[in-house]
């Protein structure tokens, strides 16, 4: 029974360490996107389906990919920070689509369809089947 209450507690400190070091990792969420962070690629996705790219600058510049017509707005070709996030504009600087910062590297809006759409920094990863540049319907494979 002793070593079955040490194992239990040798556990039980073991999670509270992990979720300590999962909070700290995960700093960024509700924090503005700066430029310097933004710079470089996002993928854009929906229902856990990978849709296209997105290029966003350092200038604030944003340039979705062809692939993107019909989940993004038409006109969007800036972004601006946030108190939360991010927004994607258009060249008046009208926010199109606003996103709340969830972590260090995911932003997510919720649609007026009910539909979430995230940008994930970087590419997608490939998936068995997938293009060159990894775009196909099907779940993304999460880390």
């Amino acid at each position: 029974m002793t070593r079955t209450m040490i194992a239990l507690g040798g556990a039980a400190a073991a999670l509270a360490l992990g979720a300590g070091v999962a909070l700290a990792a995960d700093h960024e969420a509700g924090v503005p996107l700066s430029p310097q962070e933004a710079a470089g690629g996002w993928t854009v996705e929906a229902e856990g389906h990978t849709i296209c790219m997105i290029r966003l600058s350092a200038d604030h510049a944003a340039r979705p990919d062809a692939r993107c017509a019909g989940m993004l707005p038409d006109g969007v070709t800036n972004w601006v920070a946030t108190s939360g996030g991010m927004a994607l504009t258009a060249s008046d600087g009208q926010q199109l689509v606003p996103f709340d910062r969830w972590s260090n590297s995911l932003f997510v809006a919720r649609r007026s369809s009910g539909l979430d759409v995230q940008l994930m920094r970087g590419k997608p990863n490939p998936t068995a089947g997938a293009t060159e540049a990894g775009l196909v319907p099907g779940p993304r494979p999460y880390d």
